[in-house]
């Protein structure tokens, strides 16, 4: 199979190609083919964009993971706008390319996140939840839309509703293991709030299964089938590094630091893999601390 794959330097996208270069022919489409490359290889093929590509002809498969990191900024308008257009264009440009396909791909699988939800309080969300109305529903369901276009009876649409990424190096785990190392960690806000979450060896595992399972199609729910609140999440990595996690950051004080998007912390959605353990899919890490020691121990 010959597979397209965008946001391969990411961190799903590493962690993906590495276990596609081993079954299949993989090209990455990259800006920075010279960092790409120091990161995935040889043994794949780049390139250095979708110009000159007139159709996707040859291609059996395109897994579309890039995007502006969504929490790395206070979301200005012009913040906004990046988050927006780093992931509508390149949906976009990959949908008129399969539709201009004589021989389309099979199969496109493209991101999204569990923020389609919006907030959804302790409400248990499958995929056929009812949205709330806010930027982070607004972002991903233009992207899906988008996505979605090119759903036929030649190529089938996969949309990945992700959760927090669980992963040795790299996302938002990353970020909060130094405090939580000096012993100054905690849960955000009243710490009620469900996170979603999944390890990145799931992650890959479910993205493969979507590939290779030809009658799978619409939005799946990328996250282990037991998301925990905030508190227990801190607690629970608290215990793991033999730390204590008594700092509660306010919820004001959260605002001020993030501003709009610090939505992503004192909000949250209570999202399981409805539809993907329907279709057979089997999680090695559904709890959440042997998912945590694990990434941790390979660190």
């Amino acid at each position: 199979m010959r597979v397209l794959i965008t946001g391969a330097t990411g961190l799903i996208g590493r962690h993906l190609t590495a276990q596609l270069q081993a079954r299949h022919q993989v090209t990455v489409v990259t800006r920075n083919v010279a960092r790409a490359r120091s990161l995935l290889g040889e043994g794949v093929t780049y390139w250095a964009s979708l110009d000159g590509q007139p159709t996707l002809d040859g291609i059996d498969a395109v897994i579309n993971l890039a995007g502006e990191p969504i929490a790395d900024r206070r979301w200005s308008e012009a913040q906004k706008r990046r988050l927006c257009d780093s992931r509508w264009q390149l949906t976009e440009r990959l949908a008129t390319l399969i539709r201009a396909s004589s021989a389309p791909p099979a199969i496109f699988i493209s991101g999204s996140a569990t923020g389609y939800y919006g907030d959804q309080g302790e409400a248990v969300v499958t995929e056929e939840e009812t949205p709330h109305d806010e930027f982070t529903h607004r972002l991903c369901a233009r992207w899906e839309q988008l996505a979605q276009a090119v759903d036929s009876g030649k190529t089938r649409v996969c949309l990945l509703r992700t959760g927090m990424v669980l992963a040795p190096h790299g996302g938002a785990l990353e970020k909060m293991l130094p405090p939580f190392r000096l012993g100054l960690g905690g849960p955000f806000g009243n710490g009620r709030q469900y996170l979603p979450w999944i390890h990145i060896d799931d992650m890959v595992s479910a993205i493969l299964f979507l590939l290779h399972h030809a009658e799978l199609r619409g939005p799946f729910n990328m996250v282990a089938p037991y998301p925990v609140h905030n508190d227990k999440f801190s607690a629970t990595l608290a215990d793991v590094l033999h730390r204590p996690a008594f700092l509660r950051v306010p919820a004001f004080m959260v605002r001020l630091l993030m501003g709009e998007a610090a939505v992503l912390v004192l909000t949250g959605q209570r999202a399981i893999p409805s539809r993907l353990e329907a279709a057979g899919f089997h999680f090695h890490y559904g709890e959440l601390e042997p998912a945590l020691k694990n990434v941790l121990a390979r660190r």
